[in-house]
């Protein structure tokens, strides 16, 4: 009798252990904060005669990183921080603020969630996400350059334009052209 105790004692806690047990045997992905002093949206929209640039900086955010490849993240952009920072200034500043375009009295934050990365090459991926921009929620995806994911933190740029009407910002069109290019720079640590 004891020996068959002893017997079920050792079948329940071995498959005590393995159903509890990670799959893989260890949790490799690593959580980098979204450093907000240092990540930002640089922008440039070009118009017939002109163009003009800014940046709207990151509020907050995180990316997921396991292995040293980026696998998941999001962020949240801080559209009333927008600034200009050509010789327009205050006065386009003022006008990218209103319903015109960013209406931020409403939609004072943008919220882009990472749905896939697929690398192309060892630095190189393809993000697709969904933003949320001034009331409309739409899939976006780009190719970004994935500079760090390790130990000491992350950092990651991206470069590509992005279709404004999309998210109902349609003020200027034939005059202002609907692609704004967009540099996009996210820093992480631990």
């Amino acid at each position: 009798m004891k020996k068959i105790m002893f017997a079920m004692a050792l079948i329940l806690v071995s498959t005590a252990m393995f159903a509890f047990a990670p799959k893989n045997g260890k949790n490799d992905v690593t959580t980098f904060t979204v450093d907000a002093t240092k990540s930002k949206v640089d922008w440039t929209g070009s118009k017939k005669s002109d163009f003009h640039t800014g940046y709207f900086p990151v509020k907050s955010g995180s990316v997921k990183v396991d292995g040293g490849k980026l696998v998941g993240g999001s962020f949240v952009i801080n559209v009333a921080g927008l600034k200009v920072t050509d010789a327009a200034g205050d006065r386009l500043q003022g006008h990218l603020s209103s319903a015109d375009f960013f209406d931020i009295a409403k939609f004072g934050e943008a919220t882009f969630t990472i749905t896939s990365v697929t690398y192309t090459k060892a630095d190189k991926a393809t993000i697709a996400g969904e933003l949320s921009l001034k009331g409309v929620k739409a899939p976006v995806s780009f190719t970004a350059t994935i500079r760090n994911a390790d130990d000491k933190g992350f950092f990651a740029e991206a470069f590509f334009p992005f279709d404004r009407t999309v998210f109902g910002i349609n003020y200027g069109i034939g005059m202002v052209d609907t692609d704004v290019q967009l540099a996009i720079h996210i820093y992480g640590t631990k």
